[in-house]
């Protein structure tokens, strides 16, 4: 079996689907054989891959920067809003009809298995599979059939990393927060934080990175920058509120 890691937020539109990419591009260049994965997606807008099938378009952008053809098996579930409480559910590519919102969470317990099955099929043909998460990755609310965060990271055996967004203020509220909200089976896959959308002098944030690392255990890898019109098309519902088709990435 192949090595991986999930890429999770701490709140939607976190940068995830970048931060994602970005490492699909690294270790492509590094001659890893590298396939991206996103177990649930909600985006308005989709690709179509070569054989006809339906996936996010963030992950066939990340399919790209892995130097992969993109698939199904990458985004395995799609959600493509139809009103305020209901989707067009996607499953490997194909349309299943659209669900209201409770219907979903009651397939989410039969989808499981698509997912699961979508990620061991990638990780016997690639070295390494970057999984990007879902919306927040502490949704307790929702924990028990959540198919894309913790949960998977704790299935598959992968590491995880949590990204928050600085420019939105409260970054380190948000990742502490994150942490300490999920239970101990799941909290022990969180190995790293990334800060994104970072603008001024990185050494402002080591003491406030320091007293994270303190408090959760785990230290910040990195500081990402924030890049004025890097986007890719909008996912997670807070994207799609606030932006309409076009989220900024800031990576």
């Amino acid at each position: 079996m192949t090595g991986g890691l999930v890429v999770c937020g701490a709140t939607s539109d976190a940068g995830k689907s970048w931060v994602a990419a970005g490492l699909c591009r690294l270790l492509a260049r590094r001659g890893v054989s590298v396939a991206p994965f996103k177990a649930q997606n909600m985006a308005l807008n989709a690709a179509v891959t070569a054989d006809g099938a339906e996936i996010g378009h963030a992950q066939w952008v990340q399919a790209v920067a892995a130097g992969a053809e993109p698939e199904a098996a990458m985004n395995p579930v799609l959600l493509k809003p139809t009103g305020e409480r209901s989707s067009q559910v996607v499953v490997m590519g194909q349309s299943r009809g659209v669900y209201s919102a409770a219907e979903y969470h009651d397939l989410k317990l039969e989808l499981r298995g698509v997912v699961l099955d979508a990620l061991a099929d990638l990780r016997r043909r690639f070295d390494v599979v970057v999984c990007e998460g879902a919306g927040g990755a502490a949704e307790i609310n929702l924990l028990d059939r959540d198919l894309a965060n913790l949960p998977l990271a704790a299935a598959a055996g992968f590491p995880a990393i949590v990204v928050g967004d600085i420019d939105r203020g409260g970054v380190f509220a948000s990742l502490y927060g994150t942490v300490a909200l999920l239970p101990e089976d799941l909290r022990r896959w969180v190995r790293g934080f990334v800060i994104n959308r970072f603008r001024g002098d990185p050494a402002l944030l080591f003491d406030g990175c320091a007293e994270l690392e303190r408090r959760c255990g785990v230290p910040t890898f990195g500081v990402v920058p924030m890049i004025e019109g890097a986007d890719l098309d909008a996912e997670d519902s807070l994207a799609l509120d606030r932006w309409g088709t076009s989220a900024s990435a800031g990576t």
